[in-house]
């Protein structure tokens, strides 16, 4: 693959990096970890993700377990929790807070599709933006003595990078969806 192409592959690679992501912190009635992903708690007056000041394991199904790693932090842990989006409420012992993910109904399954397939969407948008740059930039080729054939050979390959990028986000919603739809 040509060089050209390559830089706006790195670019889709990213998009969808960042997709993978975004699902991971969707709540599908699962525990997953990633959903704590973005909270930050005060450490020490630094904004610290909650990651690394304490073990957060998954002992069941539909609960994960925050342990701090100094049990002072426990009420700022509760907070931030409380503060976020997550939707859940933390309890705690003093020692291990907890979050017990609940079963989620049919019609919140069912929302939670509509906004998976809103994010596949937005990241197809990106897709598309890069290869209008890429287009955009192997156009402005002719000017330095490059030949119409290869900047369409170009293009070509910028539209089936596009199009393979296209797929795997495809892959990604429906595999994405038909986990929050699993009972």
């Amino acid at each position: 693959m040509d060089e050209r192409v390559k830089k706006y592959e790195n670019k889709m690679e990213k998009t969808l990096t960042n997709l993978d992501s975004e699902f991971g912190t969707i709540r599908a009635g699962r525990a997953n970890p990633h959903i704590l992903d973005r909270i930050t708690i005060d450490y020490y007056g630094t904004q610290t993700p909650l990651q690394q000041v304490a073990n957060i394991t998954v002992p069941e199904a539909r609960l994960l377990q925050i342990q701090p790693w100094e049990a002072s932090l426990i009420n700022n842990i509760n907070r931030a929790i409380q503060m976020s989006d997550i939707g859940i409420n933390p309890s705690t012992d003093g020692r291990v807070i907890r979050l017990v993910f609940p079963e989620l109904t049919e019609e919140r399954r069912k929302d939670l599709v509509k906004d998976v397939k809103k994010k596949g969407e937005a990241a197809k948008v990106a897709l598309r933006n890069v290869r209008r740059e890429a287009n955009d930039t192997f156009k402005k080729l002719d000017k330095e003595d490059v030949s119409e054939d290869v900047i369409a050979e170009l293009q070509k390959d910028m539209q089936k990078l596009t199009d393979d990028y296209v797929k795997k986000i495809d892959e990604a919603v429906e595999k994405k969806s038909k986990e929050i739809m699993t009972v």
